[in-house]
């Protein structure tokens, strides 16, 4: 076992609460932000792929920030900021919106439009976001999510981009769902932060020394996670939560459980389009199996 003494450790992919006219719910933002952190979570990043983070404006970002930052979080703590564009003038905008605010880092998407782009397209296109953003750059988790953005991160990029930018790289979040995947990231890269987006890796993944995750099942079950995170034990009710919530749009299901959880309903649970949310049956179903997971905890 290879647990490593400190470590990136657990960060929730907020949800972002939305009302029905598709308005962003800041005072639910702020407290679902707290909550995770009260139980489990050290940072929250806002904005990633639970978060819808693709549909959200810069105009929402700033007030998403403001009311975290209005919340009491400490951003070089507890905020991480995803950024989300293939624009390079837009996706610089957004990291320096991220900077601006403090934040400990940011989680960046690959340009995910351009389909079969060459490693050297990515280099390119990395090293001009870095070059725009004038020494700003730091704390760079880069994102490889093949099935959202189709552009995949390689080791050999990420060593490239270490190398041209020392110091600018924290690390990488895999949320291929592969364990060859992430075994390469953690055998190639083990001196920064290795993080797994797949809960149901997220022990194994830690005690082959990886630090940790940023992941949408937090928004419901921190206190599950956090054990996986710094002991790299497993919980067999964390592989039976994501199977429940797998059997649907998965953004969808995690903001359907947020709003169960807080009791939050309409004032949380709607999806931006075209994105759909649960229907209210399978809302129910779903509510049923977490609240008997819950239940099963407390017996």
């Amino acid at each position: 076992m290879a647990i490593k003494a400190t470590r990136f450790g657990l960060s929730c992919a907020l949800t972002t609460p939305m009302r029905k006219d598709g308005s962003i719910n800041l005072q639910a933002l702020a407290r679902h932000a707290r909550w995770t952190l009260e139980h489990g979570c050290d940072s929250v990043t806002l904005f990633g792929t639970t978060g819808e983070g693709a549909s959200l404006s810069l105009r929402d970002r700033s007030a998403m920030l403001g009311a975290a930052l209005g919340a009491g979080l400490d951003p070089a703590r507890q905020l991480l900021a995803g950024v989300t564009a293939t624009s390079l003038d837009d996706a610089a905008d957004q990291a320096s919106l991220a900077y601006d605010a403090g934040c400990r880092g940011i989680l960046l998407m690959p340009p995910f439009y351009f389909k079969d782009v060459s490693d050297d397209g990515l280099f390119a296109w990395h090293a001009s976001l870095f070059e725009r953003l004038k020494g700003a750059a730091r704390g760079v988790f880069l994102y490889h999510i093949p099935s959202q953005s189709a552009t995949p991160i390689s080791v050999s990029l990420i060593d490239r981009l270490r190398k041209a930018f020392p110091g600018v790289i924290a690390g990488v979040k895999d949320s291929s769902c592969d364990w060859p995947t992430q075994k390469a990231f953690l055998e190639a890269h083990s001196d920064i932060a290795v993080l797994v987006g797949d809960e149901t890796q997220l022990a194994r993944s830690v005690r082959e020394g990886g630090e940790g995750s940023i992941c949408g099942v937090a928004n419901v079950a921190p206190g599950w996670l956090r054990p996986l995170v710094y002991e790299g034990k497993d919980d067999p009710r964390v592989h039976e939560l994501v199977k429940a919530i797998c059997a649907y749009p998965v953004m969808s299901a995690v903001k359907s459980l947020a709003a169960h959880l807080h009791g939050a309903g309409e004032e949380f649970a709607t999806m931006r389009a075209p994105l759909p949310r649960l229907t209210e049956a399978q809302a129910r179903t779903l509510a049923v199996a977490y609240d008997s997971l819950m239940k099963a905890q407390a017996a």
